[in-house]
C-alpha cells in the first residue's frame, strides 16, 4: 500500500519541486522588478535618469568583482582575497600614475598584471596543495591587506593623472566610463561562460568533479583559469575604484568579498557548484545596489543597512539549498 501511494505522488512531488527550481530562477528578476516599483512609489527621487546613473556606476565595481566569483563558484571553489586583490591592484596602478611620467596603459597594466599574478597564486595554491579554497584565499586576503600596506607605506597614493582619473570619473557620449567598462565585461564574461569550452568545463567541474575528470578534463587547469581570470577582473575593478576616488588606497574593498559572493548567489549561483550565470549575477548585484541606494534616499542609517544585506545574503544562501535536488 504505501509503495503504491509513494509510486503515485512520486510524479506530484518532482513536478512540484520543478516548479519550485523554477520560480527560484525569475524569482530574483521579480524580486528586483517589485522592489523598483515600491522605492519609485516612495520616493520619486529614485526613479530618475540621474539616480538610476548613479546606482548602475555604483554597483559597476560589485559587479566585476561578482562576475570573477561567479567563475570561481560554479567550479565549486570560492575566493575571499576579492577585497585585497582591489586594495593591492589599485595601490599598484596608483604607483605609476602620476602626471607626466608613464602612458595610462602602464598603471593599468601594472595593476591587471598584479591581480592576475595574485589570482593565478591563489589557483596555484589550491591545485597543488589540495587545500580547500576557503582557507587559501583567507590566507591570502590577509596577505594582501599587508602587501597593499608595505607598497604605500601605509599612506593614501595620490597626484594621479587625468587621463588615468578618466577611467572611472569621465564619461563617453555621456555615459559614464565605469557603467561602459561593466557592459563590456558582462559580454565577455557571458561569453566565455555560455560559448567557451572552458566555461562548459567550469560547469561540469563545479556540477561533479570525479565525473569531469573521468572524462578528461585537467581539473588543475580549469580551476588555475578562473582563480586567474577572478584576480584579473578583481585588478579591473581596483583600477576604476582609484581612478574615481583619485587615489591608491592600502584600506581600500574592505568587505568587497561579501557584497561579490552575495551577487553572485543571489543571483542564482549555486555555492554547491555547477550552477549560475553571468545575467542572474548582473540581477544580483543591480539588485543590492537598489536596495543600498533605496535605504539612502530613505535616510536609513548604513547600520541598519548591514543588517539589511546580511538577511538578504542568508535569505539566498537558504533558497538556494531548498532549491538543491535531494541526490
Amino acid at each position: 500500500m504505501k509503495n503504491a501511494l509513494d509510486t503515485y505522488l512520486k510524479p506530484v512531488r518532482e513536478s512540484y519541486n520543478t516548479r519550485v527550481r523554477r520560480l527560484g530562477k525569475v524569482g530574483i528578476v521579480i524580486a528586483f522588478i517589485l522592489i523598483c516599483l515600491a522605492l519609485s512609489l516612495i520616493t520619486p527621487r529614485f526613479l530618475t535618469v540621474s539616480n538610476l546613473m548613479i546606482v548602475v556606476t555604483q554597483v559597476s565595481i560589485n559587479a566585476l568583482l561578482a562576475f570573477g566569483v561567479t567563475f570561481v563558484i560554479i567550479t565549486g571553489g570560492i575566493d575571499l582575497s576579492l577585497g585585497s586583490m582591489v586594495a593591492v591592484t589599485g595601490v599598484v596602478a596608483a604607483t605609476f600614475a602620476h602626471p607626466d611620467t608613464y602612458p595610462v596603459a602602464v598603471p593599468i597594466l601594472a595593476g591587471l598584471a598584479s591581480g592576475l599574478l595574485f589570482g593565478a597564486f591563489n589557483g596555484f595554491v589550491i591545485t597543488r596543495s589540495k587545500v580547500p579554497p576557503f582557507i587559501v584565499t583567507l590566507g591570502t586576503m590577509t596577505i594582501g591587506r599587508g602587501l597593499a600596506l608595505i607598497l604605500s607605506k601605509g599612506r593614501p597614493i595620490s597626484n594621479l593623472s587625468d587621463s588615468f582619473n578618466f577611467i572611472g570619473g569621465g564619461q563617453l557620449l555621456g555615459v559614464p566610463m565605469p557603467i561602459i567598462i561593466l557592459i563590456l565585461l558582462f559580454i565577455v564574461c557571458a561569453v566565455i561562460l555560455n560559448k567557451t569550452v572552458l566555461g562548459r568545463y567550469m560547469y561540469a567541474v563545479g556540477g561533479n568533479e570525479q565525473a569531469a575528470k573521468a572524462s578528461g578534463i585537467r581539473l588543475s587547469t580549469v580551476k588555475m583559469a578562473v582563480y586567474t581570470m577572478s584576480g584579473g577582473l578583481a585588478a579591473l575593478a581596483g583600477i576604476v575604484l582609484t581612478s574615481r576616488i583619485t587615489t591608491g588606497q592600502p584600506n581600500a574593498g574592505a568587505g568587497f568579498e561579501l557584497d561579490a559572493i552575495a551577487a553572485a548567489i543571489i543571483g542564482g549561483t549555486s555555492t554547491s557548484g555547477g550552477t549560475g550565470t553571468m545575467t542572474g549575477t548582473l540581477i544580483g548585484a543591480l539588485l543590492i545596489g537598489v536596495i543600498s541606494n533605496g535605504l539612502d534616499l530613505l535616510n536609513v542609517s548604513s547600520y541598519y543597512q548591514q543588517v539589511v544585506m546580511g538577511i538578504i545574503i542568508i535569505g539566498a544562501v537558504v533558497l538556494d539549498s531548498v532549491n538543491q535536488p535531494k541526490n
